[in-house]
């Protein structure tokens, strides 16, 4: 039996292209498919999607170095992302910095990037978005 493969599928309630565009920006991400629910082969069931919908992202699926991702609109306005946070291991404080910095622009801050037991430098926020994120650099000594 193989091992499976975990992937975070995120459901942006209608911003999903403006977080594409934010983390393309933020991280470098790269967008290898993205589908819009006008798109699908099938209909959407009546009363699935909110009016305005039509064009939003059914899916998307992006990569963030070796990391790939999936997201959506979803089929409802809003998005609300608890219990989880996104971890980027790096090997440099300056790119630790960058990412905190690039992440944060818009979002709320945690826990300011600061030396730890763990790492030289880690750092929590939530993006504009409302996706949690942890940035910790690895390394030296460090473990991920």
């Amino acid at each position: 039996m193989q091992t499976p493969l975990i992937q975070p599928y995120l459901m942006f309630g209608g911003r999903c292209e403006e977080a594409l565009e934010f983390y393309r920006n933020a991280l470098g991400a790269q967008v290898d498919m993205l589908m819009r629910f006008s798109e699908s082969p099938d209909p959407t069931p009546p009363g699935m999607l909110p009016p305005g919908f039509e064009n939003k992202v059914m899916h998307a699926s992006f990569r963030i170095g070796d990391n790939v991702l999936m997201a959506s609109d979803g089929c409802e306005v809003g998005a609300k992302f608890k219990g989880f946070s996104l971890s980027i291991a790096v090997a440099t404080e300056a790119e630790a910095d960058h990412f905190f910095n690039a992440l944060s622009d818009g979002g709320q801050v945690q826990m300011p990037l600061t030396k730890t037991f763990w790492s030289p430098r880690f750092g929590m926020l939530t993006d504009r978005f409302g996706i949690a994120w942890m940035i910790n650099v690895v390394g030296d000594g460090y473990a991920a």
